[in-house]
């Protein structure tokens, strides 16, 4: 390990401090940053699960007029199990790559499994306080998979509603199914 020196930093009467850590730590999560931008931005562009399905069990529709965002959402469930999933919509690239995210983690889901997803959801974008989305940072994507890339939409509250209406008209389509 190199260590830097430094006066007058590193607490008192110590004088010293090693700035490799702090400089390796702050480029981890600028690689990081770089990463989550990427996958939102591959979402947005390659969008997963577009289109419309043959017969929905169930469907619904979610605006958020302050922005103009659209998400139109398709489903259909067999033995309790989403096996299909399609959107259609318009709108920024948070709220169009929050619902291709959403379409893939949800497959293959029951309806607890996705009320935890959303729970977690929920708790990463700060939406839900006082709980703990179960993220583990030394493995990035290791428990919401891309999902986990929207986490720093938070640092941005009015980007919040783009990235969680996906989300919110997924629970009304469950709710109608």
């Amino acid at each position: 390990m190199t260590i830097g020196l430094s006066r007058n930093a590193g607490g008192p009467g110590l004088g010293y401090r090693d700035r490799t850590p702090r400089g390796r730590r702050q480029d981890t999560l600028m690689a990081l940053e770089e990463l989550y931008r990427e996958v939102i931005l591959d979402h947005y562009r390659n969008p997963r699960n577009k289109g419309h399905l043959d017969a929905p069990d169930a469907s619904a529709e979610g605006v958020n007029p302050l922005c103009g965002d659209e998400i139109h959402l398709e489903l259909s469930v067999e033995d309790g199990v989403v096996s299909g999933v399609a959107i259609e919509g318009q709108g920024c690239s948070i709220s169009q790559s929050s619902a291709s995210m959403m379409t893939e983690a949800i497959k293959g889901k029951t309806r607890d499994e996705i009320a935890e997803l959303v729970k977690r959801f929920r708790t990463m974008m700060a939406i839900d306080e006082g709980g703990d989305p179960g993220l583990d940072p030394g493995r990035p994507g290791a428990v919401l998979g891309d999902v986990e890339a929207l986490q720093g939409v938070r640092q941005y509250p009015v980007r919040i509603k783009c990235a969680s209406l996906a989300w919110n008209t997924l629970m009304e389509a469950l709710d109608q199914e």
